[in-house]
Parts: C-alpha cells; sequence; structure tokens
C-alpha cells in the first residue's frame, strides 16, 4: 500500500478500529448522557466544519418516521484516499476515534453544553448507520451496524452533486423507543454559529 495520510483527525490504519468501537458500547452511559439530540449535533458539527473553509452552505437534517435520522449536507464530500491498484478508502470517520475530540478534555462544546465526541460515537451507538460519500472524483456507500461495517465500500452512481448523506438509527437499547422530536432539536440546530443553512424536516414512515 502507498503512503497513507497524515494523522489529522482520524487514524488511516485503523480500518476499523474495533476496539474503540468496543469500549464506546461496553459504557454506553457515558457517551449516551447528551440523548438523541446530542447525536444529531456530533452529525451537523461536520458540515459546520466545513462550512467554514467555505464548502458547505446547506445541510439538511430529517426526523425519518421509523425513528431514524439524517443528516445531508451540499460539500465536497468526505477525504478518500487511492491506494496503489487505484481502490478508494474513505476517510474512516465511522469506526476509528477523532483524535480531536474523544476523550478530550479540551473539546468543542455543541450547543447543548456537552463536549463533542466524534462521529465514531453515533455509528457505535446506533442500530445501523449509513454512510453516502459523493465527491468530484466519485461516489460511494457504507452500512454499518452497531459501529461496524457491515458491507464493502459500494461505488455508486456520482451523478453532478458532491456532499455527504448519514442517516442512522439510535440503537433502542441505549436510548428507548421514543423517538426524538423537532421542537426539542430545533433551538440547538439554531445555535450553531455558521454561515451555513441548517433545514430541519420530517418524513413519514412508509
Amino acid at each position: 500500500m502507498s503512503d497513507l495520510p497524515p494523522v489529522t483527525t482520524h487514524e488511516w490504519t485503523h480500518l476499523p478500529d474495533a476496539d474503540h468501537i468496543a469500549a464506546i458500547r461496553s459504557n454506553p452511559a457515558r457517551y449516551s448522557r447528551g440523548g438523541l439530540v446530542h447525536l444529531v449535533l456530533e452529525v451537523v458539527a461536520y458540515p459546520v466544519d466545513e462550512a467554514e473553509s467555505g464548502t458547505t452552505d446547506r445541510v439538511l437534517v430529517t426526523l425519518h418516521g421509523d425513528g431514524s435520522i439524517s443528516v445531508e449536507d451540499n460539500g465536497r464530500g468526505t477525504n478518500v484516499f487511492f491506494d496503489e491498484h487505484g481502490l478508494p478508502m474513505v476517510k474512516p470517520i465511522m469506526a476509528t476515534r477523532d483524535v480531536r475530540f474523544f476523550d478530550n478534555p479540551d473539546a468543542e462544546v455543541l450547543p447543548d453544553g456537552l463536549p463533542r465526541t466524534g462521529m465514531s460515537v453515533v455509528a457505535a451507538l446506533s442500530t445501523w448507520l449509513i454512510h453516502e460519500n459523493r465527491r468530484l472524483d466519485g461516489a460511494w456507500t457504507r452500512r454499518y451496524e452497531h459501529g461496524l461495517p457491515e458491507t464493502a465500500l459500494t461505488e455508486v452512481e456520482a451523478g453532478r452533486r458532491t456532499g455527504t448523506v448519514v442517516h442512522f438509527r439510535p440503537d433502542p437499547d441505549v436510548f428507548g423507543d421514543q423517538p426524538l422530536t423537532a421542537d426539542e432539536l430545533r433551538p440547538l440546530l439554531a445555535a450553531f454559529r455558521t454561515a451555513a443553512t441548517i433545514e430541519l424536516g420530517t418524513q413519514p414512515s412508509g
């Protein structure tokens, strides 16, 4: 394999880091104390980061009727590395720790007043998560279950748009069956300091 990108946010050599995911799932009370709202804020924080560099200006959060939640943005997509065989490797944000935030006492604080821990906590505390990633050089999707990849990285039709969709179903064994409501989430989404437009919608089941 050719040289991997430097570690700036995630360790590319850990694809995935099963021990990291197991550590989160073994102590769900510690990482779920912000409830469903905090999971959504963790995901939205990533396109908000992108908006600071001018690559994203729209984020759509959708509460689905089956209890799942999706966050879509129109940014440049998650970073992709191509190995010496030309095979893509998507930056492992779902199944490895974000070195900037996870268990870091100086981590950024999100609008709910709790520290940011990273996307891997969302994946680990979800029954399933589907990551769709669209870039100028291709588009891929992958499904995770309880934080670990369930499918291979699968190429999909690229189309003309770029960005990411993170669609996840919070684990009812951790959070219960009470769905998140728009009224709970709306004021905290509005509290993000960002130039991006953050929209909130609902999608009935069926």
